[in-house]
């Protein structure tokens, strides 16, 4: 499919650029039968719910994934963790800006004395990068920065500013995996599960490690030519249950956001039996979900506003239908929404 079919002109100060108080943000809810609009607040969320839904949430915690360090010329260098290369935390694959300054062989030193060295840069400039001391997950905290998109202005090198640390992460985080947040999660509240419980909506966790593939962009002309960086997938037995369940008695699966829809849905694709999904799951996936494709799990869809030609965006049109989608956007640009990680919010149903 032509990648330029999903674009659209997104004025730049309709991009958010601070975090707000959590369940604070708009609500777009669309029907994607209809192409009806409502305009709502997240507040509601919990009376746009049925009682009976399996609401599906991605509990995975962003690791401060940015390091900014100086090269053996005292140069700034940053660079960005994308996953361990091993079990202790001595070497990891990451991505280096600007990459010059990160060729095989170079250090890199950064705060608190730790040096790290160039071991290799693969076809992608991707490196692999050798720390000492090993990164431990509690000096990484330390020394570590919230990896924002790029979108999101800050000064570079500068000190998280502390909103980000705590806004950039859902309140149900768990295990530190990913190098995006989730952003469907972050408009919850404590108070927001509370009110869903007391309607009787299921709640149920899965793990997906977002990976930087999230930012990547669609290049060629058309949907075909792109691949998607795979990410690692984590099903508890319990929320297999769950899912199980609410499909044999007919009940809706609400999914938070993209990366819990092409869990779900790559869960479906592979799923071979009782037997075997009786037990807690992992899996890797690079499923890339594009218009024409048959959903098997999510009946709704909460999620935030996304790039333009970029895969989430493709991903919410497969859903709700291209036209469907873009004349929601427009709306929403009218009615002056807030997009991407730290806007505002649409529940498609």
């Amino acid at each position: 499919m032509r990648v330029d079919l999903f674009d659209y002109e997104l004025p730049a100060e309709r991009i958010a650029q601070q975090p707000r108080p959590r369940g604070s943000s708009r609500l777009l809810a669309l029907d994607r039968k209809t192409g009806g609009i409502a305009h709502r607040t997240f507040r509601d969320l919990p009376e746009l719910l049925r009682a009976g839904d399996l609401l599906v949430r991605n509990d995975v915690r962003v690791r401060p994934a940015r390091l900014f360090g100086k090269d053996e010329q005292d140069r700034f260098v940053e660079i960005f963790l994308l996953r361990p290369a091993g079990s202790d935390g001595r070497r990891w694959l990451a991505l280096a800006k600007p990459g010059r300054r990160a060729k095989r062989g170079r250090s890199i030193r950064f705060d608190e004395d730790v040096r790290a060295t160039v071991v290799a840069v693969d076809d992608e400039a991707r490196r692999l990068v050798e720390f000492e001391p090993p990164l431990s997950e509690a000096l990484l905290a330390r020394i570590g920065h919230v990896p924002l998109p790029p979108y999101i202005r800050r000064e570079v090198g500068a000190p998280d500013r502390e909103e980000d640390r705590t806004g950039y992460q859902t309140v149900y985080a768990r295990e530190a995996l990913a190098v995006a947040a989730p952003t469907a999660g972050l408009h919850f509240a404590p108070q927001t599960f509370a009110e869903l419980d007391s309607r009787g909506v299921e709640v149920a966790d899965l793990t997906l490690a977002v990976g930087a593939g999230t930012f990547k962009p669609v290049t060629g002309p058309d949907t075909v030519d792109h691949r998607i960086d795979a990410e690692e997938v984590w099903f508890p037995a319990k929320t297999i249950a769950s899912l199980r369940a609410a499909r044999d008695e007919g009940r809706r699966i609400v999914a938070v956001g993209t990366t819990v829809t092409r869990a779900l849905e790559a869960w479906a694709l592979r799923s071979t039996g009782e037997a075997r999904d009786s037990m807690d799951l992992s899996f890797s996936t690079d499923l890339f979900i594009t218009p024409g494709f048959d959903f098997r799990v999510v009946g709704a869809l909460l999620t935030n506003f996304h790039l333009p030609r970029s895969t989430l965006l493709m991903l919410v049109c497969a859903f709700a239908g291209r036209e469907n989608i873009l004349a929601a956007y427009e709306e929403a640009i009218r009615h002056g929404y807030l997009f991407y990680s730290y806007g505002d919010a649409m529940l498609i149903a």
